[in-house]
């Protein structure tokens, strides 16, 4: 009797997994920010008025210094999600889970007070146990990777107010301040589209020329989930409809541009074998904050993005 509570114990928490990884993948690029911004990578980029808030970087290579935060979540971000769905999952498996384990059931004396009393300190031992597992889970890079897979953009739209964003970026923290003119403006803007377009066609190799070896590194993981689930994700009549600067500076020999774009676009996962439509597909608005880095003589390079 007892190896099967622990057994039914063990398939709750499956369940669990499995529920939060399909509500992290509900839209593409959804969820999480991964990346490096050099030596800002743990700190907030300045808002502006396309992305007034960004979520701190969730998964990157590189090291945090010591006042930096390690793991830390975007705000609203746990292992059950956000919303009353999210507690109300980690309660009620809370509820289920000690009581498969102390004999009483899945959901069994749950009546009167002293049951609701014990619900809620099962609820927050299930939380906190939760928290500490997805801490470790995203640290062990097995989180699922954000998408960002679509068509190219329209390339008439020009970035808002781009006079006064050339000369209007908050003073860099660390760093050097560097100017950025229109021609990297319209660099950015061609990324945008030509990276989604690349990832929607599962094109590595072209992916490889426009973005970082760590951005690359999520992106394949992406795919490669993808495939192992059968799906290609497909973006199409993606528009650029705004974009302003958030910061940019200079570290030693590397350039770095923190933009905030707010973009349209159709979304769908189909099928791979049947090209059968199986999620999405409805017409969507996303603002995302892309940073930029170029090599002195190299050509900019996407090395992160962040959810707003």
């Amino acid at each position: 009797m007892l190896r099967y509570r622990w057994w039914a114990a063990f398939v709750a928490i499956a369940a669990a997994f499995i529920l939060f990884a399909a509500d992290a993948n509900a839209r593409p690029g959804g969820g999480f920010s991964s990346g490096s911004r050099g030596m800002r990578t743990f700190s907030a980029p300045p808002s502006t008025p396309t992305a007034p808030t960004a979520a701190p970087i969730q998964r990157s290579m590189t090291q945090p210094s010591t006042s930096a935060p390690i793991g830390q979540a975007a705000p609203g971000s746990g292992f059950f999600g956000r919303g009353l769905f999210g507690g109300l999952a980690a309660g009620f498996l809370g509820a289920g889970l000690f009581g498969l384990l102390f004999g009483h059931g899945l959901f069994g004396e749950m009546a009167g007070f002293g049951s609701i009393f014990g619900l809620l300190l099962q609820i927050v031992l299930i939380v906190i146990v939760a928290r500490v597992i997805f801490v470790w889970w995203q640290r062990r890079n097995v989180s699922i990777a954000p998408s960002y897979a679509g068509a190219r953009p329209a390339t008439s739209h020009s970035f808002s107010g781009l006079s006064g964003i050339l000369n209007g970026a908050n003073a860099p923290r660390t760093g050097q301040p560097l100017s950025i003119v229109k021609s990297d403006y319209d660099e950015f803007e061609r990324l945008l589209g030509d990276i989604q377009a690349a990832y929607s066609a599962e094109n590595l190799p072209t992916l490889r020329a426009m973005v970082t070896p760590e951005m690359l590194s999520y992106f394949s993981e992406e795919l490669a989930g993808n495939a192992s689930r059968g799906l290609i994700n497909r973006v199409t009549e993606v528009k650029l409809l705004q974009g302003d600067l958030s910061e940019a500076w200079r570290e030693g020999r590397s350039d770095y541009a923190t933009v905030a774009m707010k973009f349209a676009l159709k979304d769908s996962m189909v099928e791979r074998a049947s090209g059968r439509v199986v999620e999405g597909g409805e017409r969507s608005e996303v603002t995302e904050l892309w940073t930029f880095m170029r090599a002195s003589g190299g050509n900019w390079l996407l090395s992160a993005i962040q959810q707003t």
